[in-house]
């Protein structure tokens, strides 16, 4: 067997332009493979938010005469629409529902998708797998089918128009998906810290709370950003079961109130969009390095 000498080998490794990351070094190849793909998706991305903007910015007069304005660009730009949203209707409180509903639901979801995640994963039993993937096929129930037997039990525990028609009813679609998401986190955590703790005298109770929650942190903010951004962005049910204004979610408040018959209040509608869609901006800012390192897994063995 011959090995290859150095100049040789330094030829053949000049001659591959493919090892690491070189082959982007060509600015044309660069500019096709890196640049444009990501200029693309920024755009895609972030084009609603500017349109909503730039759209909530400009007068009545300006929104339908793309004659005589731009209309990626307001003239005359205004804050009558975000006043009069803020003002003259039930916006704040509509906010404020809003972040209450999601909070709630998020934390009843977590702590029911804990439980069951633990139970499915961490200890072993006979159909603990089929018990898993049923939880999992649930969320795939339409929620246009749930919301009428739902409906029938809001209406008997005298909770409709309220916020915990909303508090009660979604962990119906967020403890499945929370727990399906929570499940592969646990099952990434080494089941010998577990034994070892058992083997120390340690409950199921000390090793969840001690152990494995620590340890799940990523996982459980990670699930906790899906289930309110759901819950923030639910229409369905708050629509069903929410009837006086004062109650209303921003999602549902902002269409029903802001559209009369066939009249459009644009300007409005796009400033109640944005300022409705900060708050889950925000949420994932602050938590996009927990988020992303929940996408790897837990404690490496």
């Amino acid at each position: 067997m011959t090995v290859p000498t150095a100049p040789l080998l330094r030829k053949v490794l000049a001659a591959d332009d493919s090892i690491g990351m070189s082959y982007l070094e060509n600015w044309p190849r660069r500019l096709l493979l890196v640049v444009l793909p990501l200029g693309v998706f920024v755009f895609v991305l972030l084009f609603p938010f500017y349109w909503m903007g730039v759209t909530a910015l400009k007068p009545n007069h300006e929104l339908t005469n793309f004659t005589d304005y731009s209309p990626f660009w307001p003239s005359e730009p205004t804050l009558r629409h975000i006043r009069y949203l803020l003002v003259e209707t039930s916006y704040p409180w509509w906010l404020v529902n809003t972040m209450i509903v999601a909070v709630c639901a998020t934390l009843l979801s977590l702590i029911a998708s804990v439980f069951a995640a633990y139970a499915i994963e961490r200890i072993r039993y006979v159909g603990s797998r089929s018990i898993g993937l049923a939880i999992f096929l649930a969320y795939l129930v339409p929620p246009s089918i749930l919301f009428i037997p739902l409906a029938v039990m809001v209406f008997q525990f005298g909770i409709y128009d309220t916020k915990l028609a909303l508090i009660f009813t979604y962990p119906t679609f967020l403890v499945p998906f929370c727990t399906w998401l929570l499940m592969g986190y646990f099952r990434s955590i080494p089941y010998e810290l577990e034994e070892c703790a058992l083997v120390d005298g340690a409950t199921r109770w000390q090793i969840l709370t001690r152990i494995i929650l620590p340890l799940a942190v990523p996982g459980l903010i990670s699930a906790g950003i899906f289930a309110f951004t759901l819950s923030w962005n639910e229409f369905i049910y708050a629509l069903t079961f929410i009837a006086s204004s004062e109650n209303k979610t921003v999602p549902v408040g902002v269409l029903t109130e802001l559209v009369r018959g066939d009249v459009y209040e644009w300007g409005a509608l796009m400033a109640g969009a944005l300022l409705g869609s900060l708050p889950v901006v925000l949420l994932y800012s602050f938590f996009v390095e927990h988020y992303v390192s929940s996408m790897t897994g837990a404690v490496k063995e």
